[in-house]
């Protein structure tokens, strides 16, 4: 099967994989094709025709969800900023409630890099992007009940830290 079918046949596939994680259609079709170019280069390692859907589905969900990550990460430092802007306006008791939000965030969000990357994406998938359990199971080709016990094991672990902040 030449590159060209494999184009024809999976692209509509992908945008709707990929508008599923992303949630804007402009946005998907950029990472379709990016998921494309990814395909075109690793094309030689295809060893299954058969399998080249669930290949491009896999390239497409990770490429997508890497997009989401990257944005989370540029839209981080304006929010910290209205933060600081926020500690300076308010009085010395407000200022120290304030650190101690900054704080309890920056620790969750270092405890966040600790989970797997599978609690990641599912976590990510679940809470940020709204999807429901079967539709990230279909995404990253699991069982429900694989993406039930990864958020659930997520989710606690992000408890036991807060639990831990609450308490120092």
């Amino acid at each position: 099967m030449n590159f060209e079918e494999v184009y024809t046949i999976f692209h509509k596939r992908l945008l709707h994989v990929c508008y599923a994680v992303i949630k804007d259609w402009q946005l998907a079709e950029d990472i379709v094709q990016e998921t494309f170019i990814k395909a075109y280069k690793k094309s030689a390692d295809i060893q299954e025709n058969g399998k080249i859907g669930a290949w491009l589905s896999t390239i497409a969900v990770r490429t997508a969800i890497d997009f989401l990550r990257k944005q989370k990460r540029n839209m981080i430092v304006p929010i910290e900023q209205g933060i600081m802007e926020a500690l300076t306006a308010h009085s010395s008791e407000s200022v120290e409630q304030e650190v101690e939000a900054v704080m309890l965030m920056e620790k969750i969000r270092q405890s966040f890099q600790e989970l797997t990357l599978e609690q990641q994406e599912v976590f990510h998938l679940k809470v940020e992007c709204g999807l429901k359990e079967s539709e990230i199971a279909s995404l990253l080709e699991v069982k429900p009940s694989t993406v039930k016990t990864r958020f659930y094991r997520a989710r606690n672990q992000l408890k036991v830290i807060v639990g831990e902040l609450d308490i120092a």
